[in-house]
């Protein structure tokens, strides 16, 4: 039986004594913790400070009503008070359209909410400022929330809408209570808020009711809905994201694992199972076709991957998804595709290959992804990243399938493009790069030494 080779005796203290050990270490370590704080939490530091073009619709559907004679449509008004607010102007970006189209926004996920102003919304006013030909109702808008497109850009939304309600309210209340004011004292209705919304309901009617003058100091009430309803096992919006991860982890995870098990195989790597270590005899293998190799295993067993992520979320957790086909289809794409990335990342940097890829896949990508904050809320930098970050893109095509009935113009249609191209980019910079390193001759098992090589000394039992 051969003898073992003599391998050189280090102790745990002698290894701590070496720079080599700690200053890498801590170099990369430090880093890591560094950006990773710096990039997670200034993207979630201040939301509503950076929020920014929020979309929200706006319906104006109000009719109008006739009073004495003259004809009042107090919810254009409104509506042009809401879109010209100097203090929503630069953190909304209102878009104007019927109720018809606004559901279509929100069951497309264009826009976080929508505010309605209903058809009778000026003939409540104006039975508010008198006796009206029915018993009195408060003035209502419609606050629409739409969780499908973010649970936090959906509060957001809803929060503003609240906000723009109470001040119309205010203001409306202000108007009645100056005009019940005029007519107690006898003064006309229209000399006091001549040409105001108000007046006009008030002017050529009697004295408000006794029920009406409890509702004018506060009459318009905010009514909360569901624009795009979800189902109950939605995680309130966020199980898109969650599942995105799924895919995003398996693609990065699956590469290292990948790329491990190749190496392993071809004696680049020793094998250990516990206290036993099994290292093969080296096979040469160009850095082309050990890549070649590694991204056919990705691309094969992403389709089991994405088999099973959705057989854990659908059917043993019982996520709401429908067109499973589409899902595990897109999921096998969208893993292949994070997957080759990384594969490409560990190819051309070596040992620097698994924490590039973590920051290229998971660092940037997560708080751009507007999973969780929307981008109208993210600094600047992270909407720019969110054009060309692999899982924004994959953020959008899961909800698309889970929440918007896979519709294309639902984000699907972008994320399978962007999947395509992400794919396709991957794999030719990493052929191109490992083509390069194989023609310059810079091979793996070709071992340097930055010194000469020691003399092998027997290990001496101490």
């Amino acid at each position: 039986m051969p003898e073992p080779t003599p391998l050189f005796r280090v102790s745990a203290r002698g290894l701590l004594r070496r720079r080599g050990v700690w200053l890498p270490s801590a170099v990369v370590l430090g880093l890591l913790s560094l950006v990773l704080s710096m990039l997670y939490l200034g993207a979630n530091n201040d939301p509503v400070g950076s929020t920014k073009d929020l979309p929200i619709a706006l319906v104006d559907a109000d009719r109008g009503t006739e009073v004495a004679g003259r004809r009042i449509d107090l919810g254009a008004g409104i509506a042009t008070r809401i879109t010209g607010s100097a203090e929503l102007r630069d953190k909304v970006s209102w878009k104007k359209v019927d109720r018809r189209t606004a559901d279509d926004l929100l069951a497309r996920g264009e826009v976080f909410g929508a505010l309605v102003i209903p058809e009778d919304f000026s003939a409540d006013v104006a039975a508010l400022a008198g006796p009206p030909r029915r018993a009195p109702h408060p003035p209502t808008m419609t606050v629409l929330t739409n969780p499908a497109a973010g649970s936090f850009g959906s509060a957001m939304a809803a929060e503003i809408n609240r906000e723009v309600v109470a001040t119309t309210s205010a203001q409306v209340g202000r108007e009645l209570t100056r005009q019940a004011a005029s007519a107690q004292a006898g003064t006309p209705a229209a000399s006091a808020q001549a040409g105001t919304p108000a007046a006009s309901a008030r002017a050529g009617r009697p004295a408000a009711s006794a029920a009406a003058q409890l509702m004018i100091a506060d009459p318009v009430k905010a009514a909360v809905e569901e624009g795009h309803p979800l189902g109950t096992h939605s995680g309130l919006g966020l199980s898109a994201f969650f599942y995105a991860l799924v895919l995003v982890l398996g693609g990065m995870l699956g590469a290292n694992v990948i790329h491990a098990q190749v190496d392993t195989a071809l004696g680049y790597l020793a094998n250990d199972k516990g206290p036993f270590r099994l290292l093969k005899p080296a096979q040469h293998i160009s850095r082309t076709q050990h890549f070649v190799a590694c991204s056919v295993l990705m691309v094969a067993l992403s389709m089991l991957t994405s088999a099973l992520a959705m057989a854990g979320a659908v059917g043993v957790v019982g996520i709401d998804a429908e067109h499973l086909g589409l899902l595990w289809i897109f999921g096998t794409c969208a893993t292949a595709a994070m997957g080759v990335t990384a594969l490409a990342l560990i190819a051309v940097f070596g040992t620097a290959g698994p924490i590039v890829s973590m920051l290229v896949l998971i660092g940037l990508a997560i708080p751009s992804a507007g999973a969780t904050i929307p981008l109208q809320a993210v600094p600047d930098f992270y909407r720019f990243l969110a054009e060309f970050e692999p899982f924004r893109q994959v953020v959008d095509g899961v909800r698309s399938i889970l929440y918007f009935g896979a519709r294309t113009d639902a984000g699907l249609g972008r994320a399978w493009g962007m999947t395509a191209v992400g794919f396709a980019g991957s794999l030719a910079f990493g052929l191109a790069l490992t083509r390069i390193y194989d023609r310059r001759g810079l091979h793996r098992p070709a071992l340097r030494l930055s010194g000469p090589a020691p003399e092998p000394r027997p290990a001496v039992a101490r």
